[in-house]
């Protein structure tokens, strides 16, 4: 028999995560404050619940996919939680990108009420979920990371169990610099060829078959040769939350992080610029009027 997993969070990941599964047959049961990204769990097949205590009353194995701490703290130790529910055994697989301690802290409250947070952040854009073309770093109580495997295989393409709990954040924050310098890198080189006078796409087509191509050039160089950011697989805004988190992680280990501190402040230009809702490709056209270009 199929586990039963709940979702709470159903926006851009975990409304990919949602329909991924239910294409896989899973039962989806779903909890989120925007009524629009219920309906679509409704139109999937899904079911809904009122509260996350309630999402973890209907389900075996909860996943969660939160924007903020405050979000985070909500659904696990606040008002209708899921510390709350009468759920003994209940596996929260925790998909957020959030500082260590925020995560750990949730781990111990739900830990002393007899549930199992596992601590798996996510590897890929929207995009990507939207294709299951994702990873998963998971970490935190093995045994129930294993029974978890149909489950992360439903809305990912590969898992990787990385250790004790925190793990998966560690090696989210070190993919996730990479995405950031990548991004940015992506968009400079972009801006420098066509300010030579080359065209965006045969930029995008060259570089792509070469070896300065990157995972993250495939994926955010196509908007910047369309100059089109609106359907974001990541926002601005969103994003500033991870540059936080990783930016701090950097400093409490004292390890120095020039290039992802060097590409900061392009994003922080871009949000200053009101493009807080536009996808991250869109440091491009930060960096294209640092340049002094305008396209045709």
């Amino acid at each position: 028999m199929s586990l039963k997993v709940g979702i709470v969070g159903l926006g851009i990941m975990g409304g990919s995560f949602a329909k991924n599964l239910r294409n896989d047959n899973f039962d989806v049961c779903g909890y989120d404050i925007i009524d629009e990204n219920i309906d679509r769990l409704v139109s999937m097949g899904g079911s809904t619940a009122e509260s996350p205590k309630d999402v973890a009353d209907k389900s075996d194995v909860i996943i969660t996919s939160l924007p903020s701490i405050d979000a985070f703290q909500s659904v696990m130790t606040g008002a209708d939680s899921i510390k709350d529910a009468n759920k003994d055994g209940l596996i929260v697989i925790e998909c957020s990108t959030l500082p260590i301690k925020e995560k750990q802290s949730a781990h111990d409250v739900l830990a002393d009420t007899g549930k199992i947070l596992l601590d798996c952040p996510i590897s890929g854009t929207g995009a990507q979920a939207a294709n299951k073309d994702l990873s998963i770093y998971v970490s935190g109580d093995q045994k129930a990371s294993e029974k978890c495997h149909d489950i992360f295989n439903g809305f990912a393409n590969l898992n990787f169990y990385v250790g004790e709990f925190g793990n998966g954040s560690k090696m989210k924050f070190v993919a996730n610099h990479l995405v950031h310098i990548h991004n940015v890198a992506s968009a400079e080189a972009m801006v420098l060829g066509m300010k030579a006078g080359l065209e965006p796409e045969t930029i995008f087509n060259v570089i792509k078959a070469g070896a300065g191509n990157s995972r993250i050039f495939e994926l955010r160089a196509p908007m910047m040769v369309e100059d089109n950011y609106d359907e974001a697989t990541m926002k601005m805004d969103v994003w500033q939350k991870d540059m936080k988190v990783i930016g701090e992680f950097a400093a409490e280990l004292r390890c120095p992080v020039p290039l992802f501190t060097a590409g900061t402040d392009i994003y922080r230009s871009g949000l200053a610029k009101d493009m807080d809702k536009l996808d991250t490709a869109s440091v491009c056209r930060v960096l294209e009027e640092m340049a002094g270009m305008k396209r045709n």
